[in-house]
């Protein structure tokens, strides 16, 4: 095994011990290193698109000393509080290494895994063995990764080039989306009443115009904001203040919210009242806004900038089933006596204006912005709902959908308190974005480790709603046979094989004559066979209705008396006529 930058001994001037002696059945603790960092800290600087975390058996605040390169046919150097890399074995064959690793004192080991039944394995052999597994991309260099997180290590600190402008872009965005839950017209500011981003628009009172052209509250409106209590109460809580209108100093009527982490004011949002009411939601949406609003700002003061993005990426990989639940365990708090679910939020496919925006791949540079923007509003429109329903709800973006993990629901309620949240943010959506959102809820599971049921199970929702299911918000529970029979028709539409030509006649004669028998055999199948029933629906005599169920037998050559038969050929209708 050679050190990843040659061969120079540790930086604490001390010789690692060779193998001879060195038992290899005790493992060994992570020695005090001087520039020991949490591999959390290395995840911030490394972590997607290079890496992904399998397995995180004791969190991601283990200590990393070292960084070093394994030689597979090398196994009697200790390794202890190192990420060891993994050069030359990957997938099933770095089994044993990773085994070795745990036992010698490892922190972490970074592997190239090439498919999806080698990862299981080594997820399982490194939560055995109490070693962080990461999983590097095939296409990654080696060098490119070494370097990255020596240059992590040897600092022994954050040493993230952060975007400061796509933070504030951020802000602007948010802003925007504030002034359309609210209708008003919204400025962000910091704890100095610097304006730090606002939402467009007319009907701007003189301290509103003031305020964005000097990027800064004037100072004698300031005074009587403090004269009047406003900045205390800001201060005191999450409570949403109220300003009345007082035309005689230009100031029209405002909200107020503070923006706060923890017990910490870091500013303030304030939502001004133009030529309309504010909406009648605005006191919500305000709460909901200042704890989004409270993580951006979070970006200039410290790395939550890439603690927010590595939060995303971990939720990211939990609902894809990539990482476990202990990876996230920093981030949230899961109390097993209450249940967990999962949101998913897609644009329709029909309506809107914003149909299926992942798929349309629009050619043009201006119609991939205009489809980006609104992918945005929607996310921050779902993140805000999503904060003021919970505090402890994460939301990140996979592909073109948006998911919501909602944590320690009460089990009683959760599925129609979440149901209500969902039918919420996707009028919202159509009412103050002009877009159509479709809303599945997965079902409730009781464990973190679990989510990617419920994940799964609000993508079969969102599926079968791009396909057949005519509704725009559901829950797994309401619509589980419906979205079983859409996957079924979805699956018969894709084999040729499985297409019954005895049905294809009926179309063929349907569309030659004029006749309606896939219509009626439909209804017929439908009503289990009542004439009377079915011929009521189609409002035809029931006489009529037996005719054309005769002769579309005659017609097909299908025997409507095999229930196989009527299975079947109730299935082929569906696929060809809609479900």
């Amino acid at each position: 095994m050679l050190p990843a930058t040659g061969p120079s001994p540790p930086r604490d001037g001390s010789q690692r011990p060779g193998g001879a002696g060195l038992d290899m059945d005790t493992a060994m603790p992570p020695p005090e290193h001087p520039s020991a960092v949490p591999l959390r800290e290395l995840l911030l600087a490394v972590g997607a698109p290079l890496v992904d975390v399998l397995a995180a058996p004791a969190g991601l605040e283990v200590p990393v000393g070292d960084v070093v390169i394994l030689d597979p046919e090398d196994e009697t150097v200790p390794y202890a509080g190192d990420l060891v890399l993994v050069i030359g074995v990957r997938g099933r064959g770095a089994a044993h290494l990773v085994r070795s690793a745990g036992r010698r004192g490892a922190s972490a080991i970074a592997v190239k895994v090439d498919v999806a039944e080698e990862a299981e394995l080594l997820r399982a052999t490194a939560g055995e063995s109490g070693v962080a597994l990461l999983a590097v991309r095939p296409d990654v260099r080696w060098e490119q990764l070494q370097s990255l997180c020596r240059s992590v290590v040897d600092d022994a600190r954050l040493t993230l080039d952060t975007d400061i402008g796509d933070s504030i872009g951020d802000l602007f965005s948010l802003a925007q989306t504030i002034a359309t839950l609210t209708g008003g017209l919204v400025s962000i500011e910091d704890s100095a009443s610097r304006v730090l981003a606002y939402s467009g628009g007319e009907d701007a009172d003189e301290l509103r115009r003031l305020s964005v052209l000097g990027r800064q509250g004037p100072e004698q409106y300031l005074a009587l904001l403090r004269e009047w209590g406003v900045f205390q109460r800001l201060r005191a809580g999450e409570e949403v203040v109220r300003i009345e209108e007082h035309p005689e100093l230009g100031i029209r009527r405002r909200l107020a919210v503070g923006i706060r982490a923890g017990s910490q004011p870091l500013g303030s949002i304030w939502v001004q009242e133009g030529s309309a009411p504010l909406t009648a939601q605005s006191e919500e949406a305000l709460l909901g806004a200042a704890r989004m609003t409270a993580l951006h700002l979070l970006r200039h003061r410290t790395e939550a900038t890439a603690g927010l993005r590595l939060r995303e990426d971990l939720l990211a990989g939990l609902l894809e089933g990539r990482i476990e639940a202990a990876a996230l365990a920093d981030s949230i708090e899961v109390d097993h006596d209450h249940a967990v679910m999962v949101a998913a939020f897609a644009f329709s496919p029909a309506g809107g204006g914003a149909a299926a925006p992942a798929e349309a791949a629009p050619e043009s540079r201006a119609d991939r912005s205009e489809v980006e923007l609104k992918r945005r509003r929607m996310t921050s429109l779902i993140s805000v709902h999503a904060a003021a329903y919970r505090r402890d709800a994460l939301v990140t973006t996979l592909g073109s959908r948006v998911y919501v993990l909602l944590p320690n629901l009460a089990r009683r309620s959760a599925e129609a308190s979440v149901l209500a949240l969902t039918r919420k943010i996707v009028e919202a959506a159509r009412r103050l974005l002009g877009v159509a959102v479709q809303g599945a809820v997965g079902s409730v599971v009781g464990r973190l480790t679990d989510v990617t049921e419920s994940r799964g199970e609000a993508d079969r929702i969102l599926d079968a709603m791009s396909r057949d299911l005519g509704m725009d918000v559901a829950t797994i529970s309401d619509v589980r046979a419906r979205v079983l029979v859409s996957e079924t028709l979805a699956h018969l539409r894709a084999d040729p094989r499985l297409r019954d030509p005895r049905t294809a006649r009926l179309f063929e004669h349907d569309a030659a004559h004029g006749s309606e028998l896939v219509r009626s055999l439909v209804a017929y199948l439908e009503a289990f066979g009542d004439v009377r029933t079915a011929a009521g629906r189609l409002h035809i005599h029931p006489n009529t209705l037996r005719y054309r169920v005769r002769r579309a037998e005659s017609v097909s050559g299908i025997d409507l008396s095999d229930p196989n038969e009527r299975l079947f050929t109730h299935l082929q209708l569906l696929m060809e006529h809609g479900g």
